[in-house]
């Protein structure tokens, strides 16, 4: 089992950047496929990118393709979130998630397991 703790929310203006850190203990995130999410207020909570079981992959959601990265730090056993270009409909509640290993891309958050308690990010124009 995996205990993930998110971190690095804020408020900030239209075309910054925020990194959003996701520290894991109990096991390894690498033994993981590891999902980042957020929800808005009013809205459901959506899919922002994940790692796939392939070393290396990472999807992004359209909505922030180009703009955010997905890393992650074995050393620290912490995934990170780097946001950049940020716009107003960023702000919400981000969200770390992981699962247990599977083929393919895994974006529906129904298929994973364990959750970090959120961080917020606003973004103001």
């Amino acid at each position: 089992q995996v205990q993930l703790v998110e971190s690095g929310g804020g408020l900030v203006q239209a075309g910054g950047s925020l990194r959003l850190s996701c520290a894991a203990s109990g096991r390894t995130f690498s033994s993981y496929v590891m999902g980042w999410f957020r929800q808005a207020p009013g809205k459901e909570r959506e899919f922002v990118a994940t790692t796939g079981w392939r070393a290396g992959n990472t999807y992004y959601a359209d909505s922030v393709k180009g703009r955010f990265t997905f890393s992650g730090d074995n050393a620290k056993n912490t995934v990170y979130l780097q946001m950049n270009s940020l716009k107003p409909e960023d702000t919400a509640v981000y969200y770390c998630a992981a699962r247990k290993p599977t083929i393919g891309v895994v974006t529906n958050q129904a298929l994973y397991d364990y959750w970090g308690q959120g961080t917020q990010v606003t973004v103001s124009s």
